[in-house]
């Protein structure tokens, strides 16, 4: 990879994934409309490492008392961020469930198909619309249920197909659900913790065991992807407090119509 490529891939990842706008499919159209070679999923994955730090550190906070409500769980004290802790544990069951079943039955094709990510751009878009202009501002993350946070949780699982966007297909579950922009996008973040954890784990796992190997091109794209995502986080949770989701349904439908564009045109 040239030092131009791990530069733009770092950036659009760092700065997609915390984007409604789906950053896996992103990461494909980068080299399709470059005319780069695919930079491969051992690189995909260790960007969303790189991201996975930046949600770490930007909520740390958040973190540390997710983590102090877990420990008080282990000694029987039930308070509301180990609460929280569970509910983001069960709520990522989903997406495993929903991984294993595309991995056993064949489905991986579709994470490289830009006719996927068209349409899934296209169709989350207006879905993110409707929630945001249906969805009442009324609930904070304090009102979590376990009931809610499934729901997210299986929101989050249909990201797995590409051009969806994890943190774009949560947040319009949060604000169907009635949480405030926010807090929807806040709860969206901390629910990636384990799922990017696990899936980076897992696919550099089978990376090495197959014998492809963690480069460090691959180690540059993580390091650069946490700087560019921890302003993309910041740029967000701003920004959610001041202006709806229609900024990103409309790129999502400009994306979209391209795509469609290159492959049909």
């Amino acid at each position: 990879m040239t030092v131009e490529q791990i530069i733009v891939l770092a950036i659009v990842q760092g700065v997609t994934e915390f984007l409604p706008i789906s950053s896996s499919g992103h990461l494909i159209l980068v080299p399709q409309i470059m005319h780069w070679q695919d930079q491969g999923l051992v690189v995909d994955v260790m960007t969303h490492i790189g991201t996975l730090f930046a949600i770490l550190i930007y909520f740390w906070r958040d973190v540390l008392r997710l983590a102090g409500g877990a420990l008080q769980l282990i000694k029987g004290q039930v308070t509301d961020e180990g609460k929280l802790a569970i509910y983001i544990l069960l709520a990522t069951i989903p997406a495993v469930a929903f991984g294993l079943f595309l991995t056993k039955f064949g489905f991986g094709d579709l994470e490289r198909n830009v006719a996927v990510v068209a349409w899934n751009t296209i169709f989350y878009g207006v879905l993110m619309l409707i929630a945001d202009m249906v969805g009442p501002q009324e609930r904070t993350i304090k009102n979590m249920t376990l009931g809610s946070a499934l729901i997210i949780g299986v929101a989050q699982a249909l990201a797995l197909i590409t051009g969806t966007s994890r943190s774009g297909v949560t947040m319009t579950a949060g604000r169907f659900l009635g949480f405030t922009r926010p807090d929807a996008a806040r709860f969206s973040f901390l629910l990636g913790i384990p799922a990017i954890a696990g899936a980076g784990v897992l696919t550099v796992g089978e990376a090495l065991a197959s014998g492809e190997p963690v480069t460090m091109d691959a180690v540059y794209c993580a390091i650069l992807t946490f700087f560019a995502g921890l302003a993309a986080i910041a740029f967000l949770m701003a920004l959610v407090k001041r202006v709806s989701f229609l900024p990103y349904v409309l790129y999502r439908m400009v994306l979209g119509g391209f795509l469609l564009v290159m492959v049909y045109g």
